[in-house]
């Protein structure tokens, strides 16, 4: 099986590529071989679940090498089904130390790109976790929700959430827009050694109060979005660790967010693998006050439903239809994403599908993501929702420990949103 065009741009970004999600539940920690039935009963059907990376080695040394560290035309390939007792295994760390020893560590090898993990003693509130971790390149975030989802008691009571703005018609001068607006110059974050950088991982519990208050913002307005918080908050978090973007490099070129989109329809809720595309977003680090990054958030990411459509509608079948006659069209595409002023942060979030959960009777308290670890000088943040509790992880490729500094500066932004009374102006 031919990989899609936005599986091998994943594969060959140059990035390690790992992504999870971890649910959280109360109680005591099941058996693992509890749990390797119940994924056996639920996943070994699921025919992604169950595919290996494959690609010649002969290829005369032309292709690019990926992370595999094998050249050649990649193929999705199943061999069989996968076993559990190797891909569900029991955690010998807390979910922290799981996340920062996963986010560097591509998960190679002869058998399918993930594995589940029970983690024992896991914190924020429960008693242990599921964590599911994948290659981005088999999964994307949106197939992580669905597929742990589809672990608890009673999967078929999650609705089927479908595009908020359907695809529409586009043309060559949308597409021509796009492709511009994709192609503008940006900067990354700024470092002192770039060739000294280091991942980090940070996990914060945002209060559902503060959320709640933030949401409210502007106060003369219609309220924001889960969404256009964390990009806001982004923006903020950045101003207070760098200063302004226009004294990072003496440039005036913005640094810009990707704001991945789920392509996803009521005809394919459900659907695994990578039914995406990413959105490039400008932060305006250089506005002053919270509340005015914030509209002016709202106002840029106003557009990012359209412009996925033009993705969907016309750059993707274009990319598709080129890339069967010319392979070479994908790395060409991908090397402006390789570069790390294309996108300085990635900004996800993200909400548990269908309302209460539980596994084997025990209660789902949080979900936390894992966002894939990006290239030097850059920041991923996802921030996720299940029911009245909000988790935000950050994952850093940048200095020792600036992971932390900004999942507090971006918890900060929350709070001076949640202080406001008074209507904005």
């Amino acid at each position: 099986m031919r990989l899609s065009c936005a599986d091998e741009m994943l594969l060959l970004n140059g990035c390690p590529g790992v992504i999870g999600l971890a649910a959280v539940f109360s109680g005591e920690q099941p058996d693992v071989e509890q749990v390797r039935t119940r994924v056996a009963e639920r996943w070994t059907g699921l025919e992604r679940m169950n595919c290996v990376l494959d690609r010649p080695s002969d290829d005369g040394g032309t292709a690019r090498r990926g992370p595999f560290g094998r050249r050649g035309r990649v193929r999705w390939v199943v061999p069989g089904p996968f076993d559990p007792a190797v891909h569900v295994t029991l955690a010998r760390e807390k979910l922290d130390d799981l996340w920062a020893e996963s986010v560097h560590r591509p998960l190679t090898g002869e058998v399918p790109p993930w594995r589940l993990f029970v983690v024992p003693d896991a914190a924020y509130g429960g008693g242990f976790a599921l964590a599911l971790v994948a290659q981005h390149v088999l999964l994307d975030g949106r197939s992580l929700a669905t597929l742990m989802r589809s672990l608890t008691d009673s999967p078929v009571a999650a609705r089927d959430s479908a595009r908020s703005v359907p695809l529409t018609r586009t043309g060559l001068r949308a597409a021509g827009r796009e492709l511009r607006a994709m192609a503008a110059a940006g900067q990354a974050l700024p470092m002192r050694s770039p060739g000294e950088t280091y991942p980090s991982v940070a996990v914060s519990e945002l209060s559902a109060h503060t959320v709640r208050s933030a949401r409210r913002q502007p106060a003369d307005g219609r309220g924001a979005t889960l969404n256009e918080l964390l990009v806001g908050a982004v923006a903020g978090a950045l101003r207070a660790q760098y200063g302004p973007v226009r004294r990072w490099r003496q440039q005036e070129e913005p640094a810009y967010t990707a704001v991945p989109c789920d392509l996803r329809t009521r005809a394919n809720p459900r659907e695994l693998g990578n039914t995406l595309t990413v959105v490039r977003v400008p932060l305006p680090v250089d506005v002053d006050g919270p509340v005015a990054r914030l509209r002016a958030c709202q106002a840029a990411l106003a557009s990012v439903p359209e412009r996925a459509a033009v993705h969907a509608g016309v750059l993707f079948p274009a990319a598709e239809a080129v890339r069967r006659t010319g392979p070479w069209v994908t790395g060409l595409l991908t090397n402006r994403g390789r570069r790390s002023c294309f996108a300085a942060t990635a900004t996800t979030a993200m909400k548990w599908p269908g309302g209460s959960s539980a596994f084997e009777g025990r209660r789902l308290v949080r979900t936390v993501g894992l966002p894939p670890l990006q290239h030097p000088g850059t920041a991923s943040f996802a921030l996720a929702q299940a029911g009245d509790t909000f988790t935000l992880t950050v994952v850093c490729n940048l200095r020792p420990d600036d992971a932390r500094r900004l999942a507090d500066a971006v918890v900060t932004e929350f709070e001076a949103w949640a202080r406001m009374a008074t209507p904005s102006v």
